[in-house]
């Protein structure tokens, strides 16, 4: 018994499915959780992404070339925490972990809404 067309057609089902599973799972909604606040009584230095792509330091907004130096000035036990607006785009966010990783900082904290 010949059965090379159904195995040409097993291999064309194989294939169909593979590529919609890559599609489906790029559309899945996800809810993100809160958290419960953070207690604990370490000082944390707060850089913040404003929804209009500004960066601030302790509230204080960063020129071009201050991120560097005042990393460099930080002493190596210094905690940072990122909070980024709800409506800052996700590329300023990843640029501004991606400029600390490269200067040094080993790990960030990120901010979140308390629940409620």
């Amino acid at each position: 018994m010949d059965i090379t067309s159904l195995i040409d057609v097993l291999f064309m089902l194989i294939i169909f499915f593979v590529t919609t599973t890559a599609f489906v799972q790029g559309s899945t909604d996800v809810s993100l959780p809160k958290g419960a606040p953070l207690l604990s009584s370490k000082e944390f230095i707060v850089l913040t992404v404003t929804k209009n792509s500004e960066i601030l330091w302790a509230g204080e907004r960063l020129l071009s070339g201050d991120l560097a130096r005042r990393v460099a000035a930080l002493p190596p036990s210094a905690d940072i925490l990122l909070a980024g607006d709800r409506d800052a785009r996700y590329g300023d966010v990843a640029e501004l972990l991606n400029h600390l990783r490269r200067y040094g900082v080993p790990s960030v904290g990120l901010a979140f809404e308390g629940a409620d």
